[in-house]
């Protein structure tokens, strides 16, 4: 008794130590990122060789993984890429405003040519001067001597040379030449020469390039043709440099980017800091989830077991990967944190590891999607496991879904059949090894760390548990009330989203302490005289708000969890004993009562579970005095207490809202109905009268 009770305070200790100092947290974190970083590097980091280009390789030296052969790639995709064409485009904006200044030109010239009682001359300069296009005096003259119809005529032309030639593209470098074209077309065309010359000194002077080159355009082509080129990869195992061979520049290169050169200088250094800055990113990454998502557990002992989770899973997968990668039990970490904390963190933290340990232990994709899928599948699976079995069960279901990964995968490679068979195997026995261990560490977290698990509410929730079976013995009426409250509790915080298996297991245990005087409660007084008759209000009051206390005590005294006493102690919260107030009003003077002395210690609930505990153990007290309980009764009951509570304070230190308390009011009353129904009135038949109607 005595060791185990040592036990039991070194535990206490150890975890309240964890709970009370964040200094203590962070030297934890930084204890466990150490090794964790040893471990990493100590994998990822081979056998390096010192050599250069030209020196004869000491062995063959092969490649440790599937690696690119950058140079030779880049020298077939720089090929393909300078054969590619540069891309012009045509900016059709050009040709509209040449166009559009040409319009303007002639109506100029017409509007001019219209003007009476003006000489040709200064027609021409009107036209010079308010025109758009800079041209020669003779051909301003040409302009406004030229007939309607002509003018018409040339301009028609102009438009069909610049359609012909615009549309095309005019490149910058080319409009010279574009510009003797138009020279060219021109004098194809029957018409005088003034009037041949007007119209290319019209396109001429206005003719600008609209043709660019597309400088995007020209490179996604290029990489789309370089994108073409495959990669020459080097196999993992495959030779790079036989032995005896002068390492050439390719082979150099190749050998480098495996990670088989050792550099002089920082390589040892960088190593470790790119080791540091993943595993740092890693803790970050989940560190900032839990500050804005989930701060509680880095305020209790979940944070130390969620970072032991995840080094263990490591030390785990990499001992194991000597038999197969495809055994490496990375679902284990994600199955123990859903059961322990919480499925959300657990999909987050099996992401990060499947990533980690792929990198680290160089596997291809196909196990780390199958990492990634099985340990998502786990989070779920386990997430609210029924019995112990079913965690097993979960793990059959990794296993299925491994192998489904692997199948996926292997035929899209066209894998031997033989060796899909193999991995298959590998694949199902990764789901069985998370279920193994899942299961045999699980009592370690729950017991060392104090951790409540649904397992162990569970297990709480055995009619053979020390204490329940105290209370049925000795205590029969609390112990069935608090059966009823145990229901009313579950359903009410299902319906809210509450945990209800947490709030039915509290609604069991939350009367414990009457133990201590169980008659001295109603519910227990059957066929005997209530001592409270014989009591003052104030020793009745003491005797009833000690139960919470009491309580407390006999859960430590069986080990109980802490979420559990929280409610044993919460779920009266600071109420008043209400009979004992008025009585000790009714038999004393009235300025002597203190209604402080006839309230509960406290403290009021600070959860939604302890909150429904304290309304499901009132209303089912209430509903089980009416006489003649009824729908409209009920109702009326459960909503006047849930008021009353509200009104008395007692719910402010928790989470509920006005609409979790109307949901909890409506799941109390069919609850209480179902178990408070009317019941048919059997008439008074003797048995020799249903003898003689036979």
């Amino acid at each position: 008794m005595e060791k185990k009770n040592i036990k039991i305070s070194i535990r206490n200790i150890f975890c309240n130590t964890l709970k009370s100092s964040k200094i203590t947290y962070i030297i934890l974190l930084m204890v466990f990122t150490f090794p964790m970083l040893l471990i990493i590097i100590g994998k990822i980091e081979p056998q390096k060789l010192n050599i250069s280009i030209g020196d004869a390789a000491p062995y063959d030296i092969r490649s440790p993984k599937d690696v690119v052969d950058e140079l030779t790639t880049e020298r077939l995709k720089k090929e393909a890429s300078d054969n590619v064409e540069p891309v012009y485009r045509v900016n059709p904006s050009v040709q509209m405003k040449m166009k559009s200044d040409i319009q303007d030109f002639f109506n100029i010239i017409r509007d001019v040519k219209s003007y009476e009682n003006i000489s040709v001359s200064k027609k021409a300069n009107l036209v010079k001067d308010q025109g758009n296009i800079e041209l020669s005096q003779r051909e301003y003259l040409t302009a406004v001597r030229m007939d309607n119809k002509t003018l018409n005529s040339l301009e028609n032309n102009i438009y069909d040379i610049i359609n012909q030639i615009m549309s095309l593209g005019v490149k910058e470098d080319a409009l010279d030449y574009e510009k003797q074209n138009v020279i060219d077309v021109f004098k194809s065309l029957d018409m005088g020469t003034d009037e041949m010359n007007l119209g290319i000194a019209i396109v001429n002077n206005t003719m600008k390039p609209n043709k660019y080159l597309d400088a995007e355009e020209t490179q996604k082509a290029k990489a789309e043709e370089a994108e073409k080129i495959e990669p020459i990869v080097v196999k993992e195992g495959q030779i790079i440099v036989r032995k005896g061979e002068k390492v050439s520049q390719n082979a150099y290169n190749v050998i480098k980017e495996a990670d088989l050169l050792k550099e002089e200088g920082n390589f040892q250094v960088s190593t470790i800091m790119g080791t540091l800055l993943l595993i740092l990113l890693m803790e970050g990454i989940i560190g900032i989830y839990l500050y804005y998502l989930d701060k509680d557990v880095l305020n209790t002992s979940k944070g130390f077991i969620l970072i032991l989770i995840i080094i263990l899973t490591v030390i785990i997968s990499m001992g194991v990967n000597n038999i197969s990668p495809y055994i490496m039990p990375v679902a284990t970490a994600a199955m123990l944190i859903a059961i322990v904390i919480n499925s959300r963190l657990a999909l987050i933290v099996n992401l990060l590891l499947s990533f980690l340990i792929g990198l680290v232990m160089g596997t291809d994709e196909s196990i780390m999607f199958m990492f990634m899928i099985g340990g998502s599948v786990g989070a779920f699976s386990a997430m609210k496991p029924a019995q112990r079995y079913n965690i097993f069960l979960s793990g059959l279901i990794i296993g299925v879904v491994n192998i489904l990964a692997i199948v996926s995968f292997s035929l899209i490679k066209k894998v031997e059949v033989i060796d899909i068979i193999i991995r298959c195997g590998y694949g199902l026995l990764n789901g069985i090894l998370c279920a193994i261990l899942t299961i045999g560490t699980l009592p370690i977290w729950e017991n060392v760390f104090k951790i409540l698990t649904p397992l162990k509410l569970l297990e709480l929730l055995n009619l053979n548990q020390p204490l329940l079976k105290r209370l049925l013995m000795e205590a029969p009426g609390t112990y069935h009330h608090s059966i009823v409250v145990g229901n009313l509790s579950e359903g009410a915080a299902e319906a809210i989203g509450a945990n209800g298996l947490l709030a039915k297991v509290g609604a069991y245990y939350h009367d414990v302490g009457k133990l201590k005087r169980p008659y001295f409660f109603k519910e227990n007084q059957i066929g005997m005289d209530n001592p409270h008759d014989k009591l003052n209000p104030t020793l009745s009051t003491m005797i009833i708000t000690n139960h919470t206390k009491d309580g407390l005590a006999l859960a430590e005294k069986y080990n109980i969890p802490k979420e559990i006493k929280d409610i044993i102690l919460q779920h009266h919260g600071d109420t008043i004993v209400a009979y004992f107030y008025y009585k000790a009003l009714k038999e004393g003077d009235p300025k002597n009562v203190k209604v402080q002395d006839f309230r509960y210690k406290g403290p009021k609930p600070q959860t939604k579970e302890a909150a429904i505990v304290m309304l499901a153990d009132s209303c089912e007290a209430a509903v089980r005095s009416l006489k003649e309980p009824n729908k409209g009764k009920i109702e009326e009951m459960v909503r006047n207490i849930v008021k009353g509570k509200l009104d008395d304070g007692q719910l402010r230190e928790c989470d509920l809202t006005f609409k979790d308390l109307n949901t909890i009011t409506n799941t109390f009353c069919n609850i209480l109905l179902g178990i408070f129904h009317d019941r048919i009135e059997y008439p008074d038949i003797k048995l020799k009268d249903i003898k003689g109607a036979e």
